[in-house]
């Protein structure tokens, strides 16, 4: 049997590639959730609700930290959710030139919104394995998870990047 090609199915990066593929698909089936939604928000802008509704408080550093985006291109994101109403800014107690994030009961209510389509939409992606698939590919996706976390992004690439 001959070597195992990049191209082969039961290749590292035939794994990658359908890793890729779904989230792309899962991300474009959001995507259009939101674009066709009440909201009018974009991905981005639902995410970054998102993130604030399940860490009230955080600041934009600890965002940018999260997602690992372009501080710019969050700052902008920041200051559209907060002109339409949807965050909120306060000062830190501790550090008055830190910025705490909040989200306005407006924005609650459609981070909510965004929050039930996700789950919809995982459920239906979902729908074809059973809860013991389910458990099997979370399993397996977390192995992966943690194998990259020990060896570090940087050492994975042969200290590249």
């Amino acid at each position: 049997m001959p070597p195992s090609s990049d191209k082969s199915p039961d290749s590292a990066s035939a794994v990658f590639e359908a890793i890729h593929s779904i989230m792309h698909q899962y991300r474009a089936h959001q995507y259009r959730a939101l674009r066709d939604g009440p909201s009018g928000l974009t991905h981005l802008e639902g995410k970054v609700l998102g993130y604030f509704a399940r860490y009230p408080g955080a600041t934009q550093s600890d965002l940018v930290a999260h997602s690992g985006r372009d501080k710019a291109q969050l700052a902008r994101l920041v200051r559209a959710l907060r002109e339409q109403g949807l965050l909120e800014a306060t000062a830190d107690d501790a550090d008055r030139r830190s910025t705490r994030l909040h989200v306005t009961e407006q924005g609650k209510a459609i981070a909510r919104s965004v929050q039930k389509s996700g789950e919809q939409l995982a459920r239906v992606a979902a729908a074809g394995l059973d809860e013991s698939e389910r458990r099997q590919l979370l399993a397996l996706l977390e192995k992966v998870r943690a194998t990259l976390d020990a060896q570090g992004a940087q050492n994975a690439l042969g200290g590249e990047g």
